[in-house]
């Protein structure tokens, strides 16, 4: 029979809310608003209990996850450049490096944000919750070879998209 008992509704909650929440604040860099989405995708996976299979509960969680994120985001671009031009205003008045500082995390934030979903998926999963390929291809419900081709796509668009310089 499908579905997930309460049992394994709060083990899945106690080993994913942290992960997942840490997946949505790097989509979002908004702390509350990525506790808000990390308890909205579990009251989504609560909601859907009876439908929920054991087996691929991992990957339904990432994947609402970033659904509500995907529905934020319009809002949180809005929101971010809207608090950036107040930001450089007060940046004017700090040291260079500082400024240098606050425009390259602008730069790699956008540049992350324009990763299509797939390779901003697994760039985060692996480089801000330090998982694994062979955890991100089991979350996900891919190959660990699919995972590495989206990784060096992700790090590639990011070198493409960012003028670092040393």
């Amino acid at each position: 029979m499908p579905g997930i008992e309460k049992k394994e509704f709060i083990e899945m909650f106690n080993r994913l809310y942290t992960p997942v929440r840490n997946f949505i604040y790097y989509q979002t860099g908004d702390k509350d608003l990525a506790d808000d989405l990390a308890q909205d995708t579990f009251s989504k996976i609560w909601e859907k209990k009876e439908t929920v299979r054991q087996e691929t509960a991992k990957s339904l969680v990432y994947t609402i996850a970033s659904n509500l994120c995907k529905n934020r985001f319009e809002h949180n671009k809005i929101v971010f450049e809207f608090a950036s031009s107040f930001r450089q205003s007060e940046v004017s008045a700090s040291p260079e490096f500082e400024l240098e500082m606050k425009e390259f995390n602008e730069r790699l934030k956008m540049a992350i944000n324009q990763l299509n979903e797939k390779n901003r998926t697994v760039f985060l999963m692996n480089r801000i919750d330090g998982f694994t390929y062979n955890e991100i291809a089991d979350n996900l419900g891919l190959s660990v070879k699919a995972i590495e081709k989206r990784m060096k796509n992700a790090l590639d668009e990011l070198k493409q998209q960012i003028d670092y310089k040393i």
